[in-house]
């Protein structure tokens, strides 16, 4: 049985500095940023009872922020590793490369997209579809930061300055 969760005081202060951008009767504008704010305190992803408790705290239902959660592909509703990886696979990526960007990175990470590495450091987002960065693919995000022109190469860099973390 999971234990429900509370949203402390001080992620209260995060989420209402969010919801004070919008008018008092939109609270649902404010979803995703306070889906981010927990996602963040919680190892990188939300759960159902994260979900139940802002919505009693928005007083916005269940299931209009379930599908904000697994709408948007920076809102993690499973477990993850600590450093989330996402390849562009859209058409100017892909004919750049992407690709074989995206098959480098499983081999030498050993796992498939929607999956972390054995020591939970690495998760492998599953297909992304755009990451507005078109000029500058092929492209990936690791922890929402763009790496742009990428070869084998500078992926094995970019990779290998996480290893200390």
């Amino acid at each position: 049985m999971s234990q429900e969760f509370k949203i402390s005081k001080e992620l209260a202060s995060l989420i209402d500095n969010v919801v004070k951008k919008f008018p008092s009767n939109r609270k649902r504008s404010a979803v995703i940023e306070s889906l981010l704010i927990l996602q963040h305190d919680n190892h990188g992803y939300v759960t159902k009872d994260i979900i139940k408790a802002l919505s009693n705290y928005l007083s916005v239902s269940e299931i209009d922020i379930y599908e904000v959660a697994t709408f948007y592909t920076m809102i993690n509703v499973a477990p993850v590793g600590k450093n989330v990886i996402a390849v562009c696979n859209n058409v100017s990526c892909m004919l750049r490369g992407s690709d074989e960007i995206l098959t480098h990175i499983e081999q030498k990470l050993k796992i498939k997209v929607g999956e972390s590495t054995s020591d939970n450091k690495f998760y492998l987002k599953d297909e992304i579809e755009c990451l507005a960065a078109c000029n500058g693919g092929p492209m990936m995000q690791i922890n929402h930061k763009n790496y742009e022109n990428l070869t084998l190469e500078r992926v094995d860099k970019i990779l290998e300055k996480f290893d200390d973390n």
